[in-house]
């Protein structure tokens, strides 16, 4: 397959939530983007914290890009990357934009950071799969682990993901990271999730080559035991494939791992 240099897109990565997933990121032009400084990430350097919406890219460029793709299975289209997606203020014309040309269903990974915010929710409402970042149940934690930009606050992420709940037509899955610092707060997160009613939770612990040790299976088991009563995926039980990428200096990058 052609290892043609992207700026923009990059994958397809094989997820263990999504399967055969082609990234597009939104954001970045050569370093993280975000609102969030999670003590997990695995892009930790050239970052740029914000809290507001601005143009990053294009839509023209990331369409020219997406229509010079070679044949591809794909099962989703998805905006992540080296940050952000939300951040970008014509998220919502990238994907309908995407929705024309390509038949994959469209998600977003988000840090639920701007989920609080009208224009936010109603460009999410374009895409058929929302995964929402909620590693934390009071501010102290989310403080310690995903270090927001001040503008953010616990009562913005668990508000704005409520409100996006309640009007969404499309798939809403609960990304959840447990490391040291919150797995003793897992209950307290579970009943906010219970609060919010997601169609999924995703149990996650870094897997990826990062600077915070991942938790052992058991460990993932146990905490997952407090979210009964919700459908819920975890990272160690779920399918791994093996999936060619476009480009794998692109995924690196973006992603972290190939």
């Amino acid at each position: 397959m052609s290892e043609k240099k992207y700026k923009y897109i990059y994958g397809p990565v094989p997820s263990w939530r999504l399967g055969r997933s082609l990234g597009v990121d939104p954001v970045s032009k050569g370093r993280k983007v975000c609102s969030f400084d999670c003590n997990y990430c695995q892009l930790q350097k050239k970052s740029l914290l914000i809290g507001e919406r601005k143009l990053f890219i294009e839509c023209k460029d990331i369409i020219k890009e997406i229509n010079s793709l070679p044949p591809l299975e794909i099962d989703y289209i998805t905006f992540s990357g080296a940050g952000e997606p939300t951040l970008a203020s014509n998220l919502g014309e990238m994907i309908k934009e995407v929705k024309q040309i390509r038949r994959e269903k469209i998600a977003v990974i988000t840090n639920s950071s701007l989920l609080y915010k009208k224009d936010v929710q109603e460009d999410l409402m374009l895409a058929d799969f929302v995964m929402a970042k909620l590693d934390a149940p009071t501010q102290e934690v989310l403080s310690a682990i995903n270090s927001p930009v001040e503008t953010i606050t616990m009562k913005h992420i668990v508000s704005g993901i409520k409100e996006f709940r309640s009007k969404y037509k499309g798939k809403l899955a609960l990304q959840i990271m447990f490391i040291e610092q919150n797995k003793e707060f897992a209950s307290e997160i579970a009943e906010i999730a219970r609060d919010i009613h997601p169609d999924e939770v995703q149990i996650n612990t870094p897997l990826r080559p990062c600077k915070v040790k991942p938790l052992s299976e058991p460990e993932l088991n146990r905490i997952e035991d407090c979210f009964f009563g919700l459908n819920t995926l975890s990272v160690y039980r779920a399918e791994k494939r093996k999936i060619k990428s476009i480009s794998d200096d692109d995924t690196l990058a973006r992603r972290g791992k190939v």
